[in-house]
Order: structure tokens, then C-alpha cells, then sequence
């Protein structure tokens, strides 16, 4: 079958892979679409160190093809969105609600794929860029079949982390002011999460001033090409502030434009060994500096919720795809990711 696999030197459309069958408590998926993310980009370019070979792709949707034993919340025949999650359900952090910290699902990557009778790694315990997976039951979630793939694709990451950053880590409330800074598939989505919450002023920020029509159709109310013209919007500084690039630099930025009691939220991946610096008194206002791990999401509760909000209309999914492309022109999908020309490129299969 086809795959995207990074043997450490490049990635490349390879036509032999293999993948086991489900296994108990796992689920055959059968991937119709895939989006591509800038954290399969920072696995190529060693931002995100990954055991090689591996294939990369972590943001799809499918058809569920098989299950193993004891897997009764999906058959085969379920239209699905994935998550990254592959949870255990039942250690503390598990029980209290709050899958993003499961132990057992950071840092243990598996190997269900094979080429040329070796092992090959699957990234983020996901793999969307096969034409088929195999994946922990936690992470395959029942979607309704009238999303359309290259949409429905999309809620397994960009719309989980942007939309999650803002209802489930920072909860925005109702009135409340939110800058965003970078405004690529999470930011986007950090947009129309404080749409959703209500936010009264949100300020969209990005160098690319042809990005203000985009931001603006997400729920920005305003938007500006550079971090300093924030202040004359905000004179008093943000509610919130959403760091979406990943530049360390900015991380300093995102707390000096907050007001008293804000709350800075970090969502762009730097490299593991990279350092920030701020100003300690700063935070003697109350101000707070959070990470936020794949939106705090609960992804058995969240992708349907996001599911229906988007069949209601109150979601934008389709305007997030700016392009497809069949599984072959990757390297052109990648380009066009690396360079900011689309907000997301979604790879199909057909």
C-alpha cells in the first residue's frame, strides 16, 4: 500500500508498505484524507526528534475496516476522525479527565507498519499518511458520514489544538479580549474558538497581510501586520494572548502585551533545547504563562461536539482546506505548507 515514510534523509510516496491487522483494543482504519501539519514538517526538518524510519501524518479520517476484540464503540463501516491519543483510560490523569497527560500516550511510538520485512514507526501513534492504519480503539472516534473528508480530517488536530486552546485551557469568556499571533491552521482555529466564546475584541497577527480576509472570516475583529500595532487597539493590553508560531522571541511578546490577570497560551512547537526569556516582574500582576497540549482535549467528547457545530454552521471546516492533493504529490503539499501558502493542504487517497 502507499505511505509518506521519512527515513531520516527525506520523505517520499513509497507504494510497499504493509500494516498489521488490528490487534485487541485497536481498529483497521482505512484513510480517505489526511491534513498536513507543520509538526510533520518538524519532523522532517528535526524540530520533533523521531525514531526513523517512520510514517509521518498525524490529522485523518477514514473508514474503520476492522476491529480487535473488545472494541464496541465503532464496526466496520464507521466513518471516523482520528486522534493522536493513544490514552490508556485508566490511570490517574486518564480518570480525572485529562487524556492529554497520559503517560502512556507521549513518547511510545509503535511499529505496526513494515517494509521490506522491517519495522516502520508510527508517528504520534497515528500514521494518516497510509492508506491504512491501525490505531488504539481511545483514538478512533465516530463522526457523522455527511462531513466531507477533507474537512472532516481537519478536527483530529488543527481544530482540537485551536479551538481546545481557547474553550478548555484559557476558557475565554464571554467579553473578554484575545490576540493571536500567527494566523496558519491553529491559529485559524484559535480564531474561531474565541468566536465561539464570545470574545469581544480578537486580534489577529501576522506578517502576511494578505491573511487579513482568512483571519477576519474566522473571527478576528481586527488585524495587524506586526506585534506592535496591538497596543493601539489595546492600549491596556489582552484577556489572552496566543503564541501560534513557535518563535521564542514571540513568547516574550505574548506576555508583554497582556493586561493584568491575563494569560499568555504557548501553542507553537519550538525546538526541545530552545530557551524564552520575560521579565519575572511582569507576573507579579496576576499574569500567567500556560502551555497547552493538543487543546486539553477529550476527543471521545470534543470531535463529535466539533462535528456538530460544524453541521450547524457555527464551525468552519471546509474554508480551512486550501487545497487537496492525491497522496503522490506530497512534496508539492509540503512546499506549499513550508512556504505559508495555503492555511491547510489536505493530502486524499482515493
Amino acid at each position: 500500500m502507499r505511505g509518506v515514510v521519512f527515513d531520516g534523509e527525506r520523505a517520499r510516496v513509497v507504494d510497499d508498505l504493509v500494516v498489521r491487522d488490528p490487534g485487541p483494543g485497536e481498529v483497521l482504519v482505512g484513510i480517505t484524507a489526511a491534513g498536513l501539519c507543520h509538526s510533520d514538517l518538524s519532523v522532517i526538518d528535526g524540530t520533533i526528534p523521531f525514531p526513523v524510519p517512520v510514517v509521518l501524518g498525524h490529522e485523518g479520517t477514514g473508514i474503520v475496516e476492522a476491529v480487535g476484540a473488545g472494541v464496541t464503540h465503532v464496526a466496520p463501516g464507521d466513518h471516523v476522525a482520528l486522534s493522536t491519543l493513544a490514552n490508556c483510560g485508566a490511570c490517574p490523569d486518564c480518570d480525572r479527565g485529562r487524556p492529554t497527560m497520559c503517560r502512556w500516550a507521549i513518547g511510545r511510538p509503535g511499529t505496526p507498519f513494515a517494509r521490506g520485512g522491517r519495522p516502520v514507526h508510527q508517528f504520534a501513534s497515528n500514521s494518516a499518511f497510509a492508506e491504512r492504519t491501525v490505531v488504539k480503539a481511545v483514538q478512533a472516534v465516530r463522526i457523522p458520514a455527511d462531513v466531507p473528508p477533507a474537512s472532516a480530517a481537519l478536527i483530529g488536530c488543527a481544530v482540537l489544538t485551536g479551538v481546545g486552546a481557547v474553550l478548555n485551557r484559557a476558557r475565554v469568556g464571554r467579553g473578554e479580549s484575545v490576540v493571536v499571533i500567527g494566523t496558519g491552521g491553529i491559529g485559524l482555529n484559535v480564531l474561531q474558538g474565541a468566536r465561539l466564546a464570545g470574545a469581544s475584541v480578537v486580534v489577529a497577527v501576522d506578517v502576511r497581510a494578505e491573511k487579513e480576509a482568512m483571519a477576519k472570516r474566522f473571527g478576528a475583529t481586527e488585524f495587524v501586520t506586526s506585534v506592535d500595532a496591538v497596543r493601539e487597539v489595546l492600549p491596556g493590553g489582552a484577556d489572552h494572548v496566543f503564541e501560534c508560531v513557535g518563535h521564542v522571541g514571540l513568547v516574550r511578546e505574548a506576555i508583554d502585551l497582556l493586561d493584568r490577570h491575563g494569560q499568555a497560551v504557548l501553542l507553537g512547537m519550538t525546538a526541545p533545547g530552545a530557551e524564552a526569556a520575560f521579565a519575572p516582574a511582569a507576573m507579579f500582576l496576576d499574569k500567567s504563562v500556560l502551555g497547552c497540549r493538543y487543546g486539553s482535549s477529550r476527543p471521545q467528547a470534543d470531535i463529535p461536539l466539533y462535528a456538530e457545530l460544524y453541521r450547524s454552521g457555527a464551525l468552519l471546516l471546509d474554508e480551512l482546506v486550501s487545497e487537496t492533493y492525491p497522496v503522490e504529490d506530497f512534496a508539492k503539499a509540503a512546499d506549499d505548507a513550508h512556504h505559508g501558502r495555503v492555511a491547510r493542504g489536505v493530502l486524499v487517497f482515493d
